[in-house]
């Protein structure tokens, strides 16, 4: 009893962890499943047909692509402009300060059914035709949100003084954001980059009421499970948890080097 007290914490939070991370597992699983029908809900044999083939499923690499280039995008305009908008909130005193700071935290806390329908009649007001670049559009807005907070949290936490000794040391004001404040910056600016990559490659609800006749591959993956799951939508599901584990890997192993390094 005196060892579960003493690491009882530590038990609750392997078990949440594992909780979280069993669909991904389920998933893993199913990608090498060799389903008799269309579903692939029920284990029948061990293949790796669909691994060797992942684009054998027609439209679905095409989808796969397009929430690629969307994700890609969006988070270059969101980061962007989010981390200008950091700064400034910051950094500056100007009228409609707090106003701003509070409207930034509404597409974070507005449902997204909201927002997707406001979008979308946005756009039929202007008359634009729904489709790339009214989803990018689209992403970006809800993304903006989430790079600032990011941002805003790494900058209001920065000490003013090292910036005042690089110009003591005569760095101009370009070599002083370059060489002080971006570095020290870059890890919000990155954690911003990355949310902002995950949220507009996952969205579907805003997605849905702006693509028009495009289709991305949340859309592509809701589509499949209306008439059967192929196995591949598994694949690619586990190709990119994967990724991001080997993203997070890399990133630990960085700060641990330059921990390192810094002692």
């Amino acid at each position: 009893m005196r060892w579960l007290r003493k690491n009882l914490v530590v038990i609750a939070g392997l078990i949440t962890l594992g909780y979280l991370l069993l669909p991904n597992v389920v998933v893993t699983v199913f990608s090498f499943n060799k389903p008799k029908g269309r579903f692939n809900y029920e284990w029948t044999a061990f293949s790796l047909d669909a691994w060797k083939n992942p684009c054998g499923v027609a439209d679905m690499c095409g989808s796969l692509s397009l929430s690629l280039q969307i994700a890609f995008w969006a988070t270059l305009g969101a980061t962007a402009l989010g981390t200008m908008i950091a700064f400034a909130l910051v950094r500056y005193r100007f009228r409609a300060r707090g106003a701003i700071n509070s409207l930034i935290f509404l597409p974070m806390a507005m449902p997204e059914v909201v927002m997707a329908a406001s979008l979308l009649t946005l756009f039929l007001n202007m008359g634009a035709q729904l489709g790339f670049w009214t989803i990018l559009i689209a992403h970006i807005m809800f993304c903006l949100s989430f790079v600032v907070t990011a941002v805003k949290a790494r900058v209001m936490s920065m000490d003013p003084r090292l910036e005042q000794a690089a110009q003591d040391l005569y760095a101009g004001p370009v070599q002083t954001f370059l060489r002080v404040t971006l570095p020290i910056a870059a890890p919000g600016i990155a954690a911003g980059a990355l949310l902002a990559f995950a949220l507009s490659f996952d969205d579907f609800i805003i997605t849905n009421f702006n693509a028009g006749s495009t289709v991305t591959f949340p859309m592509f993956v809701w589509g499949s499970a209306q008439r059967g799951t192929p196995v591949q939508i598994n694949v690619i599901g586990t190709a990119m948890f994967l990724v991001a584990v080997l993203c997070v890997l890399t990133g630990m192993m960085v700060g641990k080097r330059k921990s390192k390094t810094a002692a």
